[in-house]
């Protein structure tokens, strides 16, 4: 194969092929990517002015990052991530990763990439790694953009915790960046579960939308108590586990688990879609 290869094609190197920097313009330049870009830098302006109009977050029962979110720009920053987790940074993640592979079929151009010749193995690790670039560009956008407007309208301040201690402000950013490293790293499994779903099928919104609503069934089913310990294995479990790096003392033991969870499953995934891949007729 390798003979005749080089014989019709003088010059063809598989490893040159579809250079991620080409694979990352092309998916920067798309509409989805501006308007999925737009949406997270505009949404802290949007909880700021519902914190304007609405004034400053009442105390119930219990003091949540919510009712905090006034106190200081590092506060705001981490109201953001806790309402961005479990629902709005999926979907990011879940786009980027689920339609990569399947908009190219719907376009009927996944064929005559493959005709290049790009090795499959090769497209589809190209695209998986310039998908998770842009979910985790996503997953960061949000809460720095939060933190640059927060301290803008509440000033500079330490992070007030829900349990009633303090993080000062120059130890506030390296645990918040550790928290937004966690998140990403939770949602692997999601983009995992988007890719696999999009290298099956050429409906790019099946793809995302299957991620998006696994994702919510199993956040359903952590919520189910009667289940017990067998919570632990959705990755859903852990998606606050983040919080811990915010603690006074630093705490590992949730975030670890819930790491490992989320790798584990987006290996077993991965490699069900480099598996199908390589062996599916492309006819798109």
């Amino acid at each position: 194969m390798s003979t005749v290869m080089d014989t019709a094609a003088p010059g063809y190197r598989p490893g040159r092929t579809l250079p991620l920097r080409v694979e990352a313009m092309r998916q920067l330049r798309r509409r989805r990517t501006l308007v999925i870009g737009g949406v997270l830098a505009l949404l802290p302006f949007i909880v700021l002015a519902a914190f304007q109009i609405g004034g400053t977050p009442g105390r119930e029962n219990r003091t949540t990052f919510i009712e905090l979110a006034t106190a200081s720009g590092a506060n705001f920053a981490t109201t953001l991530l806790f309402m961005g987790t479990g629902f709005l940074l999926v979907i990011p993640v879940a786009l980027f990763c689920g339609d990569t592979v399947a908009s190219e079929a719907s376009w009927s151009s996944l064929r005559y990439l493959l005709a290049a010749p790009v090795p499959r193995a090769r497209l589809l690790a190209r695209k998986f790694t310039v998908a998770m670039a842009f979910s985790a560009a996503a997953v960061v956008l949000l809460p720095a953009v939060g933190l640059v407007v927060g301290t803008a309208a509440y000033g500079w301040g330490d992070l007030k915790l829900p349990t009633g201690a303090t993080l000062s402000a120059t130890e506030a950013l390296p645990r918040l960046a550790l928290a937004v490293l966690y998140v990403f790293l939770a949602e692997v499994v999601v983009g995992a579960l988007a890719f696999w779903i999009s290298t099956a099928t050429d409906a790019p919104l099946g793809a995302v939308g299957g991620a998006v609503f696994a994702s919510i069934i199993t956040g359903v089913l952590d919520a189910v108590t009667a289940l017990g310990s067998l919570r632990e294995w959705f990755p859903a479990h852990w998606q606050y586990a983040w919080a811990d790096a915010l603690q006074p003392q630093l705490e590992w033991g949730g975030m670890v688990q819930g790491v490992v969870l989320s790798l584990s499953y987006a290996v077993v995934l991965l490699a069900l879609a480099f598996r199908g891949f390589a062996t599916k007729d492309v006819v798109s």
